[in-house]
């Protein structure tokens, strides 16, 4: 797409989201169906996957454009799972789902071992915190470890998830595998890291989006609210904070985008994918915290829009690996080269 097409997308999301406002989620109500719908209808939920594939064609910044847009409002559907990570990992593979239009979730499932089957394979364990299990027709998951590291697709119809949830609300639910079928295709320890890698990334272009609207709606709320006489922003600590606010999402943001353009370009994505997750989980630390005590009380209601968008960040921030996790990943490849080659390590990352 052309930057003007892009920009259409990004105004039809917006559109959409408009028509459908955040709603706290629980276990009767896990998702926005209605909103995943109208996706549907406008091609949105297969963007960025082959046409030959079954999707509807368009490039890696279009879905980041979208997945953004979606993280900023809050949006509780599959798609930064099914666009980001599932979508190209199956495309890889040269396996498909029977449509894009339903909806796709993803897992990290190291119990789960999978056996050769014929052309397939059967799947034995339980793999825990499985991204909208329960929602999704279609389960990815990058099943094993080592050399025995399986990228399987499953037909979730005929699974029972235990129902489970992020802080937030969205569905991560457990499932129990008993030689169940899938189709799938054996993968590398290098294309098992780069699996992963995108869907940290997944996460840290979520997290990145949504900090920036928590930043946006915290500067406007401390230019309206008024204490003492006079608008908040006009106080000195408020004005600190925001300026701290605004240098982590800067950060994040930054690294982030650095690590799409070398998904983009074909690049290795790890360690750029691992120095994003790193620096997202840490912004959401900071913006979060200053977000809430600037607002106040009103921060805490749940009438208020504010946590709608704090309390995913907290959970996304520990989904697809937290800091610790992707800061080792981050430190033995930068020194994996040796010291010859550090700086050149360091600026490919970050």
């Amino acid at each position: 797409m052309t930057s003007s097409d892009q920009d259409l997308v990004v105004e039809t999301v917006r559109d959409l989201l408009a028509a459908h406002e955040p709603a706290v989620l629980t276990l009767e109500r896990p998702w926005d169906e209605a909103l995943w719908k109208a996706l549907v209808d406008t091609g949105l939920t297969g963007v960025g996957i082959a046409e030959e594939a079954g999707g509807s064609g368009g490039e890696l910044p279009d879905v980041v454009a979208i997945v953004r847009t979606l993280a900023a409002g809050a949006a509780a559907v599959p798609v930064a799972e099914q666009l980001l990570v599932a979508g190209p990992a199956l495309t890889a593979a040269g396996l498909a789902v029977p449509t894009w239009d339903a909806p796709t979730g993803v897992g990290v499932a190291p119990a789960v071992t999978a056996t050769a089957d014929g052309g397939g394979f059967l799947l034995t364990g339980t793999a825990t915190g499985v991204a909208w299990a329960g929602v999704a027709t279609h389960l990815v998951l990058l099943a094993g470890t080592g050399e025995d590291t399986v990228l399987a697709l499953v037909d979730a119809g005929g699974l029972a998830a235990v129902p489970a949830a992020n802080l937030a609300g969205e569905p991560r639910g457990t499932i129990a595998l008993d030689a169940t079928p899938a189709a799938g295709m054996r993968l590398t320890a290098e294309q098992a890291a780069v699996f992963r890698a995108r869907y940290a990334l997944a996460r840290a272009v979520q997290i990145a989006a949504a900090l920036e609207q928590v930043l946006a709606w915290t500067v406007q709320y401390a230019g309206e609210r008024h204490q003492f006489g006079k608008p908040l922003a006009k106080f000195q600590a408020i004005q600190m904070e925001l300026a701290e606010m605004a240098g982590e999402v800067t950060a994040v943001t930054a690294l982030t985008d650095a690590a799409v353009q070398a998904l983009d370009r074909g690049e290795g994505v790890v360690l750029a994918a691992a120095a994003a997750k790193v620096r997202a989980g840490a912004a959401v630390e900071v913006v979060a915290r200053l977000a809430h005590q600037v607002h106040g009380a009103i921060g805490f209601t749940q009438e208020y829009r504010l946590h709608h968008l704090t309390r995913r960040c907290w959970s996304w921030r520990d989904e697809a690996g937290g800091e610790l996790e992707w800061s080792r990943v981050l430190g033995a490849g930068l020194v994996a080269g040796g010291g010859d080659g550090l700086w050149a390590a360091l600026t490919r990352a970050v």
